[in-house]
């Protein structure tokens, strides 16, 4: 009995501290515009890429996409890839530190031509003019201190190029359970999107 209780004991503590744990999640309403008011989606393809051999950069791609994805789906929006109300542009920053993220973003889409330097894991979810975006732009400039281990999500009005929401998650990613943390990240994120 007592090697039960004890046992029981440790259970429930190793719970609570189970569930205290995860990514540390900030987010920001860049608007007084309901997201309500947007019914459509596409997203907007980022160039960058996991520089190394820890994670497998189109695993990562197609992981995070899949869950922003079934969130999207899960609140209602709908994929447009020819008019989209919202453009989803996400950031991971998974292989190494760095000092800051600007926003305004710049994307240099401008000087490539459609379909190039595009990951095949955005080919059916990718804003078809996704080249027409030279610039995406907050509020104001602004720096985003980030560290390895972060995942950042922007939803930008596509007529205005305006980043309206921004959600972001920090915590070590261990490419032994990848798959699972980095779901994780992009739920807690969408988690605290306003509804």
């Amino acid at each position: 009995m007592k090697i039960f209780r004890h046992f029981l004991s440790l259970s429930i503590l190793a719970g609570i501290l189970l569930v205290g744990c995860g990514p540390k999640v900030d987010t920001n309403k860049r608007t007084a515009k309901s997201l309500n008011s947007y019914e459509s989606y596409a997203f907007l393809p980022n160039q960058d890429t996991i520089q190394t051999s820890v994670y497998d950069n189109a695993q990562v791609n197609e992981i995070v996409i899949d869950e922003i994805r079934q969130n999207m789906q899960d609140l209602n929006y709908r994929l447009d890839r020819n008019q989209p109300d919202l453009l989803v542009y996400y950031h991971l920053m998974l292989d190494e530190e760095m000092a800051v993220n600007a926003n305004p973003v710049y994307t240099n889409y401008s000087y490539y031509r459609p379909g190039f330097y595009v990951g095949p894991y955005y080919r059916n979810y990718a804003y078809n003019n996704y080249f027409t975006v030279p610039r995406i732009a907050g509020n104001s400039v602004q720096q985003v201190p980030y560290k390895e281990g972060t995942i950042v999500i922007d939803l930008i009005d596509r007529r205005t190029n305006e980043i309206v929401w921004r959600g972001k998650a920090e915590d070590v990613v261990s490419p032994a359970n990848l798959s699972e943390e980095l779901r994780t990240y992009v739920n807690a994120i969408f988690d605290r999107l306003p509804k």
